[in-house]
């Protein structure tokens, strides 16, 4: 019965009209325990006759099963997976035991339950509603929380029922409603409805006592007997607590028997109990006194807080005997897990059979890829160890999984733990290496560098491979940070490293050699070894993401821009086909980036989006600060000032690389706007930083343009010599083409002009936005040389291509220099891509290559109905009506 919830029905009945009209939507409903969230689903449910209802529920006792609430989901439907696409379809049977297919990114099982929902709601609409989301296990929590966050267009409704424990809430990115207390009026109508007969001092003290929660009103309208001043929740428990004390002990110890596994069949119960001395009609007094009721093979209890208080009202040593009884009757490989757990609660001290069976239970869940089982079981395997070093390497099995899990204050626990309770230097060496990856983000990078480079000091000499991946970290966050200090002792160790003749790894250790030697602004001894790695790479060199990301990033350092984006645009393809999408949230970056350098400011921008949305759905918060900063950068380039000055920088200051990014960006848009003295110390920040020799180094050209035009030439030769030793080492046409613009702009006469003359032709055609930007200065060295007609062609060409490239500041700047010289300056319009968001323009792109929807949602990692919404909205736009016509367009 629902009484005083018309708002929060209002809402839910919202959300199911939105899904009806294919606007999909979530719903998460909050509250403390017997507040009504549960009733509030069954009203869901009701009104959602018209549509298929899929129905989970949080089980606590399965807490520790990866994707088992998942499962229970699912499988009804899982004759639709056959239409999901290959590597999803192929995730979801290994994370159900339907196939042995080895562990997937734990993302690409969400991926996968987005697929399936967007199929199983091709027939008619669907309401998919979990309650008790709170004991989800986390594989299925994470799987159902990313599909949520991630549907679009589809006739899709999902509501969470989840208890408030004042903890930080399990449902994350998703519409939140609070369920509070009915008020005073509305909760005497509920008592008056449910317990009609009551006196008036008893009604008073029952609705005071019940302080608006609708089950404790129920419930203590029924047994008004005083129970004290405790919490609302703990007075219900109290009220069942004394039904289940007035039972006879063989119902109390059957239903420990239930309650302590609510999975189990009747059957499974019963024979337990049986191994205690209870029996099926001990079952007849629990059901007479409402507290269970019975479905089938089921039994029910009638509230969570009655399983609850069943279970803690056992005396602990009758709890053991009930867990060893239900591993008794929990035979044979289909139910090993649920066994191994039950055998561990049976335990008291340190039992290695047991352990070994919870260590089997990791290895399974490892191979599902359930990272959070895998976690728990190796911590409780370790802590049932006999053995001191198996206890540590559990221990520190535990914490890698918890690492992978995304929970770093339990695994930064656990790897301390093993790393002070291990003699092993191998051993110790991860779990130090694992408190390193945590520092990334719970302190800074340079935290991670030091930590990382400690771990490599360990191992160094006897284990030279893994040092390589611990030294390869340590340089990776060293260089987020700008820390050179431990960039240079972990390249000093690389380069004392003697590995195999012949090992692809060797590439990879020269090429972070000369990260290292490249940061430190020794451009001479760094770059032929980073064009070895790239090469390396380019002749197929390598497998792991790591080192493809880290060769494409090396091209990128050393002006190798065409290559860089050869190998990371593979990687990419790679890693969405495979359904990566941990790593694809870092491979955007460097599309990013590498876009950005290129002039292809849409694609960047398109890439930027795309990674920010997918670091947000799977909560890497360091990722999406990251992706942000760099829409400052884009934002610069584009003239949105709005949004170039509205991002605050101080939450990325520990990634002074990203940090100083969007500076310049910041510096681009005053530049452009005739602003040089704000742009020449924005820019001289950048080009003066602790980041100042890695990609940032191509900001010296406008920092010479900004000290050109504040009239402080001196301090645009600062950061020049560094400039041309980098360009002159890189030997790319495409960043000697900019040293000479700088020469130029610092210079005067015949000399200016055989710079600038120069220049254009070192670039060929091939950097269009670097190349407009040098016949706009051009042009206007021009104008004041009174070559009018010179001026005005250099001048024109540059606007058209800013045009072109939605660089509007500069686009205006040149129109204005045109408009000095009395010619045209019109704008020819928004060109075709500006006119679309980036996800459409992304869309339309693969859609103009022939890909199917179904094939754009696979590598987007959205649902066939919004990849059809995106094109629908995008259709206008582009004055097409049909999809062949994409092909005609420039995009």
């Amino acid at each position: 019965m629902l009484v005083g919830r018309e708002p929060e029905q209002e809402q839910i009945t919202g959300l199911l009209a939105d899904a009806r009209a294919g606007r999909s939507g979530a719903l998460a409903l909050y509250g403390e325990a017997g507040i009504g969230k549960s009733t509030l689903v069954e009203f869901a449910v009701s009104a959602a006759r018209d549509m298929t209802v899929m129905r989970g529920i949080g089980i606590e006792s399965e807490a520790e099963i990866p994707f088992g609430a998942l499962f229970s989901l699912l499988h009804p439907y899982l004759e639709h997976i056959e239409a999901l696409p290959g590597p999803q379809a192929a995730a979801l049977r290994g994370a159900f035991g339907l196939a042995e297919t080895g562990a997937s990114d734990r993302f690409l099982i969400g991926a996968a339950t987005l697929t399936l929902l967007a199929e199983i709601a091709g027939d008619r609409p669907v309401l998919c509603v979990v309650d008790d989301a709170q004991w989800l296990d986390q594989a299925s929590s994470d799987a159902l929380q990313f599909a949520a966050r991630r549907l679009g267009a589809d006739p899709v409704a999902m509501i969470f029922a989840v208890r408030d424990e004042g903890e930080r809430s399990p449902i994350q990115g998703i519409s939140g409603l609070r369920v509070t207390a009915l008020s005073e009026t509305d909760a005497g109508r509920l008592l008056n409805a449910r317990s009609p007969g009551l006196a008036a001092p008893v009604a008073t003290r029952v609705l005071a006592e019940a302080a608006g929660n609708p089950l404790a009103i129920i419930e203590l309208g029924v047994d008004p007997a005083p129970v004290g001043p405790l919490p609302v929740a703990g007075r219900v428990q109290e009220s069942f607590r004394a039904r289940l004390a007035a039972l006879p002990a063989s119902t109390r110890a059957v239903l420990a028997v239930a309650a302590a596994d609510e999975t189990a069949g009747l059957g499974v119960i019963l024979r337990a109990a049986a191994r205690i001395g209870a029996g099926a009609a001990d079952l007849d007094a629990a059901e007479q006194a409402r507290l269970v009721t019975f479905a089938g093979d089921e039994v029910r209890f009638r509230h969570p807080l009655v399983r609850s208080v069943a279970y803690q009202s056992t005396p602990h040593h009758q709890r053991i005997t009930v867990h060893a009884a239900l591993a008794a009757e929990l035979p044979g490989e289909r139910h090993a897990d649920r066994r191994a757990w039950h055998l561990a609660a049976a335990t008291t001290g340190p039992d290695e059979e047991v352990a070994a069976e919870l260590e089997r239970v990791a290895r399974r869940a490892e191979d599902r890829g359930g990272t959070m089982a895998v976690a728990a079981a190796y911590e409780r395997a370790a802590r049932l160890s006999t053995d001191a070093e198996g206890r540590a390497r559990r221990i520190v099995n535990a914490a890698r999984a918890a690492y992978d899990a995304g929970r770093p204050a339990w695994a930064a626990r656990l790897a301390a733990e093993g790393a002070a309770s291990t003699t092993e230097a191998r051993l110790a060496a991860e779990a130090t290496f694992i408190r390193a990856q945590v520092e990334y983000e719970a302190t800074s990078p340079e935290a991670d560098a030091v930590l990382a480079l400690e771990a490599a000091e360990l191992i160094v000499g006897e284990a030279p491979e893994a040092a390589v991946s611990m030294l390869t970290e340590s340089i990776f966050a060293a260089r987020d940070a700008g820390a050179h200090e431990p960039m240079t002792r972990a390249a000093s160790h690389l380069e004392k490293l003697r590995l195999p003749a012949g090992s692809p790894s060797v590439f990879l250790v020269d090429g972070l050699i000369g990260w290292a030697r490249l940061l430190d602004g020794e451009p001479e001894s760094a770059v032929p070894p980073m064009r070895a790695l790239v090469g390396a790479e380019r002749d197929g060199a390598f497998d792991g993401y790591l080192e493809r990301v880290c060769a494409g990033a090396t091209g990128l350092l050393i002006g190798d821009d065409d290559t860089a984006m050869t190998i990371v645009d593979s990687v990419t393809a790679d890693a969405r086909a495979a359904g990566a999408l941990t790593w694809l949230t870092y491979i955007l970056e460097l599309v990013a980036v590498g876009r950005t350098l290129r002039g292809d400011f849409r694609d960047a921008e398109t890439a930027v989006a795309e990674g920010a949305s997918l670091a947000a759905d799977l909560g890497m918060e360091t990722q999406k600060t990251i992706y942000d900063t760099m829409m400052v950068w884009l934002a610069g380039i584009f003239g949105d000032e709005e949004r170039c000055t509205s991002v605050t920088l101080d939450h990325a200051a520990f990634h002074p690389p990203v940090t100083a990014l969007a500076r310049w960006g910041q510096g681009v848009l005053d530049l452009a706007a005739g602003r040089a003295e704000d742009a020449l110390d924005r820019l001289g920040s950048v080009c003066g930083g602790p980041a100042r020799y890695d990609v940032l180094i191509r900001a010296v050209p406008d920092h010479v343009e900004a000290a050109a035009r504040a009239g402080r030439p001196e301090l645009g030769r600062e950061h020049l010599p560094a400039f041309d030793r980098w360009a002159e080492q890189t030997g790319q046409a495409s960043v000697l083409t900019l040293s000479r613009r700088c020469h130029a702009l610092l210079a005067s006469g015949d000399e200016a002009e055989e710079h600038f003359t120069a220049s254009l032709r070192l670039s060929g055609g091939f950097r269009p936005y670097d190349e407009a930007r040098t016949r706009l200065v051009y042009g206007e060295w021009l104008r004041r040389q009174r070559r009018r007609t010179e001026a005005g062609a250099e001048l024109t060409q540059a606007r058209d291509v800013f045009e072109k490239l939605g660089a509007a500041p500069w686009a205006a700047r040149a129109r204005a220099e045109l408009g000095v010289l009395g010619g045209p300056s019109a704008s020819r319009g928004a060109e075709l891509p500006s006119r679309l968001t980036p996800q459409e323009l992304q869309v339309v792109r693969l859609a103009a290559a022939g890909y199917s929807n179904r094939e754009i949602a696979a590598q987007l990692f959205l649902s066939p109905r919004t990849i059809g919404h995106h094109l629908y909205r995008a259709y206008p736009k582009l004055g097409v009506s049909k999809r062949i016509e994409l092909t005609q367009l420039e995009l």
